[in-house]
């Protein structure tokens, strides 16, 4: 006698099946309660092997743009692989900070009790502009007052953090409180001071098309905040802004 199959035995599909490996990563975040705004970084809440296929669909997805546009990317040499290109760049290159976990520091401990002004730069970081993708290029100046307590890190370390938090879709005003927050963080100073100048292609490239138009802005935190004579020494030892 033949018996019915029971439907609870049977092999039901991955939940996940079909499912955008984008759509997955958002639903961990809402599960977490975590923000994932433009400049944050989400690198834990992506499983190995799903930033390749997140490449995948952010290709699919721009080469929609690249129709959109009316482009003949079946006919035209030049943006046969312009999709797969600009996925590429944007995952692995200019957005890199919001997908990778932050760069391993070793921190060293203040054996010398060193408490003296530091000053790193200029570094020159590169971003986009959160509200066009247009770049953000730049240099950022660090000033450091250490006390006996203070992490020391390499000073190309101080580079690398700056690299991270700036491969994201940013504003200028957070990107330099996100890099003081973390240096803090790393190295626990008395002090920071961070300038960072920087030109934005959302204005040289479009809009009023100014190429000459700079934007500078700074972050004093801990003694930079309260003591006005170590403010103007930062700000008069770093060297003019053009670079010389």
């Amino acid at each position: 006698m033949l018996m019915k199959a029971d439907p609870t035995q049977q092999l039901q599909p991955a939940a996940d099946e079909g499912t955008p490996v984008s759509v997955r990563i958002r639903e961990r975040l809402l599960a977490a309660r975590k923000r994932f705004h433009s400049n944050d970084n989400i690198a834990e809440f992506i499983e190995p092997g799903e930033l390749e296929a997140l490449l995948e669909e952010v290709e699919s997805r721009m080469q929609g743009v690249l129709d959109s546009l009316v482009i003949d990317t079946a006919s035209d040499h030049n943006t046969g692989d312009t999709a797969r290109r600009v996925a590429k760049m944007y995952l692995n290159e200019v957005f890199r900070g919001r997908y990778t976990r932050p760069p391993s520091i070793t921190e060293f401990p203040n054996a010398e009790h060193l408490n003296e002004l530091m000053i790193v730069g200029p570094i020159t970081v590169r971003s986009a502009c959160s509200h066009h993708f247009c770049p953000v290029i730049g240099k950022v100046w660090i000033g450091v007052m250490p006390n006996e307590h203070t992490n020391v890190i390499g000073l190309s370390k101080y580079a690398r953090l700056a690299e991270w938090v700036m491969g994201r879709p940013q504003i200028q005003e957070e990107a330099v409180v996100q890099l003081a927050d973390l240096i803090m963080d790393k190295t626990q100073p008395d002090g920071l001071a961070i300038v960072m100048e920087a030109s934005h292609y959302c204005m040289a490239w479009r809009g009023v098309k100014d190429m000459d138009s700079k934007m500078i802005n700074s972050v004093m935190r801990g003694v930079f905040l309260k003591d006005a004579a170590l403010r103007r020494e930062f700000l008069a030892l770093i060297p003019k802004r053009n670079g010389n």
